[in-house]
C-alpha cells in the first residue's frame, strides 16, 4: 500500500513537471462566443469574446482571452509554442506573447 501511494505521487509529480515544458500546437479555428454582459443605462448588452481552439499533439485546448482589452485577432493555422499552469495557457505566435484562460480540453480527432 504504502510502494502505491508512492509510485502515485511521483506520477503527479511527472505529469506537474511536464505540464510547464513548452509545447508547439496549432491555432484550429477561432469564433466569437458570448462571455458576459455589461449594463448600460437600463439595457443589458451582451459581451463577445474571441475563443480559439488550439490543437496539441493529442489535445485540443478552448481558450479565452482573459481580459477584454485584449481584442486584438490571432490568425487561424498559426503555430504556437505554449506552456500551461493551472487554468491559464501562455503562448507565442508570430513572436508575440499572449495569456489566455483555458475554458475546455478534449482529445484532438484524428
Amino acid at each position: 500500500m504504502r510502494i502505491a501511494m508512492c509510485l502515485l505521487a511521483a506520477l503527479m509529480l511527472v505529469g506537474v513537471a511536464a505540464a510547464k515544458d513548452p509545447m508547439t500546437g496549432t491555432i484550429v479555428s477561432e469564433s466569437s462566443v458570448a462571455c458576459g454582459s455589461e449594463a448600460k443605462g437600463k439595457k443589458s448588452v451582451e459581451m463577445m469574446c474571441q475563443e480559439y481552439v488550439i490543437r496539441t499533439g493529442a489535445t485540443e485546448y478552448h481558450v479565452r482571452q482573459e481580459k477584454e482589452a485584449h481584442k486584438e485577432l490571432i490568425p487561424v493555422n498559426a503555430a504556437v509554442e505554449l506552456t500551461i499552469s493551472k487554468d491559464k495557457m501562455k503562448f507565442k505566435v508570430n513572436g508575440k506573447s499572449y495569456e489566455m484562460l483555458i475554458v475546455s480540453e478534449s482529445a484532438a480527432a484524428k
